[in-house]
């Protein structure tokens, strides 16, 4: 495990932008009534808002009006913004950099720091990290987490294991440099010989596009997916988490002496609500102290536990200081745990696009 400690870097906001567009899994012409059921009972997605794969809306677009809105409220100045960080895997482009992008975008100034991390499922506690760990030294004052996904551009309609789970969504998060903060303590983990677990085989540089990349196949399993679609190997991403999630938080608490009883939160990235309920259960936290949103917003990678904290959480992150313990797991297969605080942030409610 790598654990680190970052002091003098204060949460100060966080927002949230989904599409408009919602998906109902009791609408999926592959399954019978009867099957879908039993997947919203053991998965626990109902609906999913969905971007339509066209361009029209990418992720970026998510994450600026996020940040747009968070910076208007918080009564910054762009030009006092200096560090911009985006973490996705649904970049604008191969290159340039997202994160040029929406500097430009948001209009922060050339001076701006910003940079992509192409991290999935682990990349809120991994941007956190990387964000505040630039900002403690206080050179950078101030600095905005991008962080979200379009994943379900890489579902296969026909893979009920991606297409009833993906969803869209992207976030911003609002950090400054303060001498009073509470510390944020982390935990990594990495185990890159389950990067086949869940892969886009296709279009990048390993395996370039090619023709073939378009046409369906039918894999081991049963499931009709071209090689540009996400392949999930579901059982060995469950076990991954199931094993080393529960180790992570464990361990996490035991470094750095963190007191159960005086943590408010468990935030779970929403994989799956079974798992998730697992993970709780062997970390011996309530159920009120382990809230859920895949319900509504199903499982948008990165995005996960901001948009959990905006829609479950709004309220008291307004009005009150918290404590948190967060862990995002998946795709690498990598995992990030982390132990935070919040105090009376500016919380937009939830937006739409």
């Amino acid at each position: 495990m790598a654990y680190i400690q970052i002091n003098n870097v204060a949460i100060r906001g966080i927002a949230g932008c989904v599409p408009e567009r919602v998906v109902s899994n009791e609408d999926y012409p592959y399954l019978t009534p009867e099957e879908i059921g039993k997947y919203i009972a053991t998965i626990g997605v109902r609906e999913r808002h969905c971007a339509i794969p066209d361009g029209s809306i990418c992720t970026s677009d998510l994450c600026y009006k996020s940040a747009e809105k968070l910076i208007e409220d918080l009564g910054w100045k762009n030009d006092d913004i200096q560090l911009l960080v985006f973490v996705s895997h649904t970049a604008d482009y191969k290159l340039p950099s997202t994160a040029c992008i929406l500097q430009e975008r948001l209009g922060l100034p050339t001076s701006t720091m910003a940079f992509d991390s192409p991290l999935g499922c682990s990349g809120f506690v991994y941007g956190l990290g990387m964000t505040a760990s630039i900002m403690q030294t206080g050179y950078i004052t101030r600095g905005l987490l991008l962080v979200g996904n379009t994943q379900s551009f890489y579902a296969a309609p026909k893979d009920q294991g991606t297409a009833l789970l993906f969803a869209d969504a992207g976030c911003a998060i609002a950090l400054e440099f303060s001498r009073e903060a509470d510390p944020m303590q982390f935990d990594f983990f990495t185990n890159g010989a389950g990067k086949d677990a869940l892969i886009v085989p296709d279009g990048g540089c390993r395996n370039p596009f090619t023709e073939g990349s378009l046409l369906e196949y039918t894999d081991e399993d049963g499931t009709v997916r071209t090689r540009l679609h996400e392949k999930m190997d579901g059982l060995e991403v469950f076990q991954f988490a199931s094993r080393n999630v529960p180790r992570s938080v464990a361990g996490l608490m035991d470094k750095f002496g963190i007191d159960h009883e005086g943590v408010d939160y468990l935030l779970l990235h929403q994989a799956n609500k079974f798992l998730c309920e697992k993970i709780r259960k062997r970390l011996r936290f309530s159920e009120d102290q382990t809230p859920y949103n895949i319900d509504r917003f199903g499982n948008t990678s990165g995005a996960t536990i901001p948009l959990l904290m905006v829609t479950e959480l709004g309220d008291r992150l307004r009005e009150e200081k918290l404590s948190f313990l967060a862990s995002g797991f998946g795709v690498g297969l990598s995992l990030g745990s982390v132990h935070f605080s919040t105090d009376s942030i500016v919380c937009p409610p939830l937006m739409y696009l």
